[in-house]
């Protein structure tokens, strides 16, 4: 698996690429955000440890830009902001993850693990339709009656995990565990949250929502 390490910190940034290529993974290192950006947009690589603060170009910036241009690696977000808004502007801004310093290595480790089985399961994944909306796993594309819609990466796998259960009710609670997958309280409005940006993007003026909402349940998406 091919990884991207983008880090100003040279010390971190030796120390994820030597452990990394002890665990197997082909490891490239940038130590700005103009060079990281243009190393992403040359070679394809799986996932993207993303530094939240670099030089020349934010890190959320690049997530940002990755996403516009459709790159489908998945992306770490690797920073000493910890407070749930900083969390969520990264998530919604394009990281797959979110993982603050200090960190334990066995974790980040677990985490990419678990990144490179989501990136494998939307290859394997056939296009969804229901109604007027199309979902392609493979060119993480969506539309709606033929016009493209543009999600970040995680409205994205809510929108293709709810559409491959349509018909069925699904919790917040499995939502949680199937889309975010990590550290996050079971009492968190994060899921309604982005159900919110999705319905937003997908849904049009004075029709009824594609997503529905089961009270005291979750979600369900259907005829």
């Amino acid at each position: 698996m091919k990884v991207l390490v983008v880090e100003d910190d040279r010390r971190i940034a030796s120390f994820l690429e030597r452990g990394l290529a002890a665990e197997g993974y082909q490891v490239s290192v940038e130590n700005d955000g103009r060079d990281g950006l243009e190393r992403a947009r040359q070679d394809d690589f799986d996932i993207v440890i993303l530094d939240r603060k670099l030089p020349y170009i934010d890190g959320l910036e690049i997530a940002k830009l990755l996403r516009e241009e459709r790159r489908g690696a998945m992306i770490l977000m690797l920073t000493a902001k910890d407070s749930l808004a900083d969390k969520i502007e990264g998530l919604k801004g394009g990281a797959d993850d979110y993982l603050t310093k200090p960190f334990a290595f066995d974790e980040l480790l677990a985490r990419l693990i678990a990144l490179g089985r989501r990136r494998g399961e939307a290859g394997q994944e056939t296009t969804l339709k229901l109604g007027p909306l199309v979902l392609d796993p493979q060119s993480r594309g969506v539309t709606r009656d033929g016009v493209p819609i543009t999600l970040t990466v995680l409205e994205f796998d809510l929108l293709r995990y709810l559409m491959a259960n349509a018909g069925k009710v699904v919790s917040r609670e499995r939502l949680l565990n199937s889309v975010w997958e990590y550290g996050y309280d079971p009492g968190t409005k994060i899921v309604d949250v982005y159900v919110r940006y999705v319905r937003a993007k997908i849904d049009i003026e004075d029709q009824p929502s594609l997503i529905q909402t089961v009270r005291g349940v979750g979600y369900m998406m259907g005829p």
